[in-house]
């Protein structure tokens, strides 16, 4: 029964990396701001995932969210900007240079783990953390290059700092305990989707909107697939696979996402983006493996 369960939770995790590695073609087809098109994430994401929890019939916990409602609310204010910065990147790079920048979320929470854990880097993260780095240099196109395009750059950039802010809030989940992981992501969801009206309101960012047929169904598409779907198969497999197994599997996402992003997008791939992609993907997953890896998936 076990093996059973096992090969289903792989099929259902390999299902949600592979949803989450197709978000930025529908991102970039979506003529929206960014916050806008993270806010519709959140607010038809978490409703979503609610519904499912009723049909599985599971109850929020309340007060496990009360208890923790501090850095419930920090996350989620993290969470929205975590999308802002990645679907800004999306505009201005390539979908692969971004998911890649992206990807260096891992090597950024074992940079922050001495200073929130009191964890040491030992020497193979050290060296993970070096080839990580090296890597970037190499996907931004600064080694082939040199100074790459304002724009192009500033895609890197936008990528970096939403990898930054997702390393963030895997450190405050850590924090997060006693509460099961849907009633804290729907949480986060609908905090991060809360923030994010007024922000728009403000910034204008409603300003000249129009709701085509395709780009609403768009907009529908990514909160009930890639949000709330995408969540469910994944947290609902997490209890059946070791972790190492959810590790190596995660990093179907980002490759998938760069094959996309050339064979769909025909975005330039080039010898220095796949050097990049293979010391950035390899660091990360090797400095993930034969921990305790608590990370999880680097979710879009």
């Amino acid at each position: 029964m076990n093996s059973q369960k096992q090969t289903a939770a792989r099929i259902k995790v390999t299902s949600a990396m592979i949803i989450y590695g197709t978000i930025g073609l529908f991102v970039k087809s979506i003529p929206f701001p960014s916050p806008v098109t993270a806010m519709f994430r959140g607010l038809i994401g978490a409703p979503f995932l609610f519904l499912v929890m009723l049909f599985m019939k599971k109850r929020p916990d309340l007060s496990a969210i009360k208890r923790n409602g501090l850095l419930i609310g920090l996350s989620g204010i993290m969470l929205s900007l975590n999308w802002i910065l990645l679907f800004s990147a999306y505009n201005y790079t390539s979908v692969a240079t971004a998911t890649l920048c992206y990807y260096m979320a891992p090597v950024f929470i074992v940079i922050l783990s001495p200073f929130f854990f009191g964890e040491k880097i030992t020497l193979k993260k050290g060296i993970c953390i070096f080839a990580a780095l090296v890597g970037m240099v190499f996907v931004s196109g600064a080694a082939e290059n040199g100074i790459s395009s304002a724009a192009e750059l500033k895609g890197v950039f936008l990528g970096i700092a939403a990898a930054v802010l997702y390393a963030l809030i895997i450190s405050a989940n850590k924090k997060i305990t006693d509460i099961s992981p849907y009633d804290r992501t729907i949480a986060q969801l609908l905090i991060s989707a809360i923030i994010l009206i007024p922000f728009n309101l403000l910034s204008g960012s409603f300003s000249g909107l129009e709701f085509s047929t395709k780009t609403t169904l768009l907009v529908i598409f990514i909160g009930i697939v890639h949000t709330g779907f995408a969540y469910y198969l994944y947290f609902g497999s997490t209890a059946f696979l070791p972790a190492q197994s959810l590790a190596i599997l995660s990093y179907i996402d980002p490759v998938l996402a760069v094959l996309l992003s050339a064979l769909i997008l025909k975005e330039e791939l080039t010898l220095f983006t796949l050097i990049g992609a293979v010391l950035i993907l390899g660091a990360a997953l090797i400095s993930e493996l034969g921990g305790k890896n608590e990370t999880g998936p680097v979710e879009s």
